[in-house]
Order: structure tokens, then C-alpha cells, then sequence
């Protein structure tokens, strides 16, 4: 796994609309230190004394949060790969931070809505070249090294939606932990707080865990654990698609007349089909099409077209030649065969986008 670098200008240019680079809040680890004076008189003679150095060291309000950027749900289609949904990380301390950063299907009682399927190959990126959006630039990582105070980071979860599910939502939950900094490249150890009942040593730096519960006192985050965490859903849209298919025939040849052939026996017929999808926006994927040549006709062989160019009908483009036995064509998306026994053509069309239309072409000659 990679990880991102989030220090020095690296992390000002990264960090964008929500980067803020440097805290108002004073830094952890800052030495605080002042004295007192006193000046007085003793029979007109001026004199001071000063006190003793009080010093004392600022300690660590830890604080993240995790929040979905934006919160509407991610819609999906059956099957489909790299469905992305995006959070917002920051972090809150007052020191430079690694946040270690995983994944959960569990919706458990803190989460909203339902859950009733599992995305699969469940991955994590950042947003490394800041254009909101997720890209090949961007990195997979299992934490945000070095962020700096204040300093933010859009964070994608990218995953697989199955085939097959009757169910409509996949809740996945991003959770943020904050671990120690420091070390440019590697993770850090997940911090532990200071013990609440400790008294305050004024030499030394404790640590204040001050994050709140982001999923309620059911769920699975709680107040003050250094931790927190965000839920969105993979909802699967439409189900169905309206397609159609318009077929119609053509006399290309009939070895006698020239021009405008007739179906006379010997003849040789162009069967067009033309699928249409008239759903605006949803895809129709996996279509087996078939086609039982009619009687007293015989098929051409290696006349099987797929993909081409077809409105109501008519072929305009013949597409990509299939071939009989089935077998591959290569540079071709689309399958077809001719089975010789049960007389059927059949075409298969991995995707047909919505409101598209695509042909379908084979040819047979009249007994």
C-alpha cells in the first residue's frame, strides 16, 4: 500500500478547499514559561526581586472527525466495478498527526438507513492531485501520513458491487484513527490517552483524547477515543431497462434482376434487428439475442453482423462480423454463432447504453 505524504508544502498544496495548514491553537509539545517581578523601596532605595522560572509543557487535544463528502448515497449498477463514495478527514489536534484509515460493512446500530448486500475488493484512496474527483493519480493507502493541524484530506472508498443481489444498499463506514506523527513514511502507532485520573505534570506532555461520538451511543464510535468515523451507501438503481426489437427483411440478390431483386427461390434475404433501449439512463447489460431462421430458408454462412448502426429496423452499418462456431472474433466486444441443428443465430451484446440502439444483421437464401 502507499500512503500519502501530508507535511511541509507538500501538505498546503494537498490539503485544498478544506487545509487550513496551521492551527490557532497552540502547538503540543510548546514550552510555556514566564517569571514574576517586584519592585520596591526601602528608605528611598529602589530594589526588585524576581521569582522563580514557572514552566510547563502544552499538551495534546486530540481530535478528527470523518464526514461524507458528499452525503448522498453512491448509485450503482448491478455488477459494476470502481463504485466510488468520498469522506472528509481532518484533523483537529494541535499536533501533526498519521491517521490510520479502514473500512467497515458492519452498520451496526450507529449507522442511518439500511444495509442489506456486500460490496466486494473494498479499497482506499486520497485525493492526491485535489480535483475532487478519483483517478488514476490518486494513491491507495491504509493511513494520511503527517497531516498537519487543521489540515484536511479528501479520502475515496472505491469497491465492486456483485452480479447478483436482490437487495438495494451497501452501507460502508470510513473510520479514522489517529496515531502519532513524526515519522515521514511510516505509520504510526495509534495514540493512547493520558490517564484521565493522572494529575497534570507540568514537564511532561499528556495526551487528551477530545473527539466526539459521530455515530451515537449505539454505534460503534464513542466520544473520546481518538477516533471517528462516517457511513454511505451503495444503492442499487434501476432493476429493469424498456427494451425493444424491431426485425425486418430485405432481398439483397435473387441472381436475376439487378436491380430491386425479388424473393424468388435462390434469392438471397437480409434479416435486420434493431434492439433499442429507451431508458434514459440505464444500461442493459449481458443480452443474449436469438433468431430462429424461418422454414424453406437455408443460412449463409459467415453472415452474422453485430453492433452496427440500426434505427426501426433498418440496418444502416453492419457492425462486427461474428463467427459461426462461436468462437472469438478478435478487436470484437460482441459474440455469435450459428447453431446448425436447432437453425438459431444468436448475438450477445455486453452493454447497450440507455436511449441507444444497436443492430443485429444475418443473412439466409430462399429454398
Amino acid at each position: 500500500m502507499r500512503r500519502l505524504l501530508l507535511s511541509g508544502t507538500t501538505a498546503v498544496a494537498t490539503f485544498g478547499v478544506g487545509g487550513a495548514a496551521y492551527a490557532q491553537t497552540t502547538s503540543a509539545g510548546t514550552v510555556i514559561s514566564n517569571q514574576a517581578n517586584a519592585t520596591y523601596t526601602v528608605n528611598g532605595t529602589p530594589a526588585s526581586v524576581q521569582s522563580n522560572l514557572s514552566t510547563f509543557v502544552v499538551d495534546r487535544k486530540v481530535n478528527v472527525t470523518v464526514a461524507a463528502d458528499p452525503n448522498t448515497n453512491t448509485i450503482v449498477n448491478l455488477g459494476q466495478s470502481n463504485a466510488v463514495m468520498a469522506f472528509r478527514v481532518t484533523n483537529n489536534t494541535n499536533g501533526t498527526q498519521d491517521m490510520l484509515l479502514t473500512t467497515s460493512q458492519i452498520l451496526g446500530a450507529g449507522g442511518t438507513g439500511t444495509d442489506n448486500y456486500d460490496v466486494g475488493n473494498v479499497r482506499i484512496y486520497v485525493d492526491s492531485n485535489t480535483n475532487g474527483q478519483w483517478d488514476a493519480q490518486d494513491q491507495l493507502v491504509t493511513y494520511l501520513d503527517e497531516m498537519l493541524p487543521d489540515a484536511s484530506a479528501l479520502v475515496f472508498v472505491v469497491a465492486d458491487v456483485p452480479n447478483t443481489t436482490s437487495a438495494n444498499y451497501a452501507s460502508v463506514s470510513l473510520n479514522a484513527q489517529v496515531a502519532i506523527g513524526g515519522a515521514t513514511g511510516t505509520a504510526g502507532q495509534a495514540l493512547v490517552a493520558t490517564d484521565l485520573n493522572l494529575l497534570n505534570q507540568n514537564a511532561d506532555q499528556d495526551i487528551v483524547f477530545a473527539d466526539a461520538d459521530t455515530d451515537g451511543l449505539l454505534g460503534y464510535d464513542a466520544a473520546r477515543n481518538g477516533q471517528a468515523r462516517a457511513y454511505l451507501q451503495y444503492e442499487v438503481g434501476a432493476r429493469t431497462a424498456n427494451l425493444s426489437i424491431t426485425k425486418t427483411s430485405a432481398v439483397v440478390t435473387d441472381n436475376v434482376n439487378l436491380i430491386a431483386p425479388k424473393a424468388i427461390p435462390g434469392a438471397t434475404v437480409q434479416y435486420c434487428l434493431t434492439i433499442q433501449n429507451s431508458s434514459l439512463l440505464v444500461p442493459a447489460n449481458g443480452i443474449t439475442l436469438t433468431d430462429v431462421i424461418p422454414t424453406n430458408t437455408t443460412y449463409v454462412p459467415g453472415s452474422i453482423r453485430i453492433g452496427g448502426l440500426g434505427t426501426g429496423g433498418v440496418c444502416i452499418l453492419g457492425g462486427f462480423a461474428a463467427n459461426d462456431d462461436g468462437s472469438a472474433v478478435p478487436l470484437s466486444p460482441y459474440g455469435g454463432s450459428f447453431n446448425a441443428t436447432t437453425k438459431t443465430v444468436t448475438a450477445s451484446i455486453p452493454t447497450l447504453l440507455g436511449s441507444t440502439s444497436m443492430a443485429v444483421s444475418f443473412q439466409v437464401t430462399i429454398n
